[in-house]
């Protein structure tokens, strides 16, 4: 367990007990209480929790915090997934994420990292069509958060429709993290919904850099609805999982690939 997952255990944890003690968490979680008191000092840093003596408390805000939820029903890949995407995305930018699983992940390594500086103001603007992304965020004092507005999806969390995409059509994008439901080397990136692909496209039309975050059996097949062509993804962030004969074609095709 790396130490951005063992925050969200962490904040999961007082979330549910209210108050936690470091002896008992470090035994728990098999770690020494030094990395357990360093763990409480940085999420109290960031305004997640309140330091006690021995321990820490819920935080009046992280109490309600979106980010409960179980680390165990979330694949290890996407987690690793997420953590590599996370690192890719300059302090200081703005960052699109679509919704999805695996951009989730992406949003709770944002949430944890440690963007440096002295959080006088947003360390990153992340913009999201996704509810639940933007719900998990927007306690994080070091983030701005913008959503675009727009038509609820239930089955993703996303918004769409035109309000969405008249939103997009008037900000400007430095990186566009986007999860897809396929990425083929003729087809490029593509989704199931017609709606959601709209919005991605915009999301990639209007950044400099478009990163896709897909475990690898999303890699090599179709979807119905395109969002762009291969030439516009500058980065595949994938798992071991990915066909071995795609990668050096991938390559070939401009896109770097990132193994995790």
């Amino acid at each position: 367990m790396n130490r951005y997952e063992r925050w969200n255990v962490l904040l999961e944890m007082v979330a549910e007990a209210g108050q936690l003690d470091v002896v008992e968490v470090a035994e728990q979680l098999k770690v020494s209480t030094a990395t357990i008191r360093r763990d409480f000092d940085e999420l109290a840093a960031q305004q997640l929790l309140t330091r006690t003596r021995g321990g820490a408390i819920a935080h009046s805000v992280s109490y309600d915090l979106p980010l409960r939820y179980k680390v165990a029903q979330h694949a290890p890949e996407k987690q690793r997934i997420g953590s590599a995407a996370a690192a890719l995305v300059p302090e200081g930018s703005t960052v699109a994420l679509n919704g999805g699983t695996t951009t989730t992940e992406v949003a709770r390594a944002l949430a944890t990292r440690d963007l440096g500086g002295d959080h006088r103001g947003p360390a990153l603007t992340v913009v999201t069509n996704a509810l639940n992304i933007a719900h998990e965020l927007v306690v994080r004092p070091h983030l701005h958060v913008v959503t675009t507005g727009g038509s609820a999806r239930a089955q993703s969390y996303e918004l769409v429709g035109p309000v969405a995409t008249s939103m997009l059509e008037r900000i400007a994008l430095d990186v566009a993290v986007l999860g897809v439901d396929a990425l083929d080397l003729d087809h490029g990136a593509s989704a199931h919904n017609e709606g959601e692909a709209a919005i991605n496209q915009l999301m990639a039309l209007k950044a400099r850099q478009v990163i896709v975050v897909a475990d690898g059996s999303k890699l090599g097949k179709r979807a119905f609805a395109r969002i762009c062509p291969l030439n516009q993804v500058n980065v595949l962030v994938t798992d071991s999982t990915a066909p071995p004969e795609l990668i050096p074609r991938l390559t070939e095709a401009g896109v770097r690939v990132v193994q995790v």
